[in-house]
């Protein structure tokens, strides 16, 4: 196993996934895992589901934060900050025109059939993952009925998710401690994919970190709040973004419950309609769900334009509520990886970590179950039956026949587009 994935290598891939990238959280940590963990064996099983487990516990987009995590143990500070911004880079250019068009001349029939026609195969790509995931996780009785427990109580009791880690953690402990063999205890050369690429004491390296991180986070709001007459509401958009990038737990919805609430009733930004059809594009596009913040800071700047253009304005909003959405994950990660690549090399501590490894396996089902109900069922109420027979062709042809996954995504979406133009009248 090579100490270091090649640079370019590694970047050739992000680059991709950041176009590929569909489907919200699930859709994204399916694919990471088929390639990281499958096809190119940069990451161990146990180690992927330990990162994702650590990134599922801070604040903030989850998936960004794996990236970013799983480049950092790739290529070091530089590896991670290239995985992170390839991840969001293509999203953002995208989401920006979408917002443009959508403001501009409002809902576009031909774009909305080709993002209706994506989510059948997010369903099948994230339903395989979480078969292949189960698979190679779940070694025993003991973890299956973990990860049955993780599920229910995230889907049916809404349990947050620090305390469903809680839970696991304390009970892997007990487990390893009193009944080891129902517990894959880690060994001290298993052998993780990639060597470690730091080492030696990290918290002056941390310091640095969040002491830098913190300075370009806030300095574009900064150099708006010195430099420009029309500040107001490039002002609270950053604020609002900034607290929700540090205060909201439990993934993107959380996130996006505070938003709604605070630009749509607090602030009068915008409509309860137009956040809906941002969190359409958001859920449809390449990126992080979380990317719909994007569209409510450009409608919102592209509403209240002040002394500039709608479209100068829009502009604005828009990537200063990405940039203060985005940047706090890279602060969290690079800080505090290195301490977690110490916690899962301590030995005594493994019974837990595999207990959390299982209950992530509940988590990510979760995530699949509640983006295929999303796909499948329509708002109005009823089955919509061409994404569930698509999505069925789709797993069938991944799970069976190895069908790639970008032309599957490319099909799905020329696929969906047919059926809204020609079929569906």
């Amino acid at each position: 196993m090579p100490d270091r994935v090649p640079f370019w290598e590694a970047f050739r891939y992000w680059l991709k996934l950041g176009f590929i990238s569909f489907g919200g959280p699930a859709g994204q940590i399916s694919m990471m895992h088929q390639e990281v963990v499958e096809k190119k064996g940069w990451v161990s099983e146990n180690h992927f589901l330990q990162a994702l487990n650590f990134c599922m516990l801070l604040p903030g987009p989850e998936a960004l934060q794996l990236a970013i995590y799983i480049g950092r143990l790739c290529n070091g500070t530089l590896g991670g900050i290239v995985a992170g911004v390839l991840f969001i880079l293509p999203s953002i250019f995208i989401l920006l025109g979408l917002a443009y068009v959508y403001s501009a001349f409002g809902d576009v029939p031909a774009i909305s059939a080709m993002l209706y026609g994506l989510k059948p195969a997010v369903v099948a790509i994230v339903a395989e993952a979480v078969l292949r995931i189960r698979k190679k996780s779940l070694k025993n009785w003991a973890q299956v009925l973990i990860a049955v427990a993780a599920f229910v109580g995230i889907f049916f009791l809404h349990i947050p998710f620090p305390l469903i880690v809680l839970a696991a953690g304390l009970t892997g402990w007990a487990g390893g401690k009193y009944a080891p063999g129902l517990f894959i205890v880690l060994k001290p050369k298993e052998s993780s994919g990639v060597a470690e690429v730091d080492g030696g004491r990290h918290w002056p390296r941390a310091l640095k970190v969040i002491a830098f991180g913190l300075l370009i986070w806030f300095m574009p709001l900064a150099l708006i709040w010195g430099g420009s007459g029309q500040a107001g509401i490039f002002t609270d958009l950053g604020i609002l973004f900034s607290k929700a990038a540090v205060t909201t737990f439990g993934g993107a919805y959380a996130v996006l419950t505070y938003v709604g609430q605070e630009a749509v009733n607090h602030y009068g930004w915008i409509t309860n309609g137009q956040m809906m059809d941002g969190l359409a594009l958001a859920e449809t596009t390449p990126g992080p769900l979380i990317m719909v913040n994007q569209f409510v800071g450009y409608v919102a700047a592209y509403s209240h334009p002040g002394a500039l253009t709608p479209w100068e304005a829009g502009t604005l909003g828009g990537l200063l509520t990405t940039w203060v959405t985005f940047l706090p994950s890279f602060i969290f990660v690079l800080a505090l990886a290195p301490y977690v690549e110490r916690l899962r090399r301590n030995v005594r501590l493994s019974g837990a970590l595999s207990a959390i490894t299982a209950a992530v396996v509940g988590v990510v089902l979760n995530l699949g179950v509640t983006f295929t109900f999303h796909s499948v069922v329509r708002d109005t109420g009823g089955m919509d039956f061409y994404p569930l027979v698509t999505a069925v062709t789709f797993f069938v042809g991944i799970q069976y026949r190895n069908w790639p996954m970008v032309p599957v995504i490319a099909g799905s979406a020329v696929m969906g587009f047919l059926w809204k133009s020609f079929v569906v009248l």
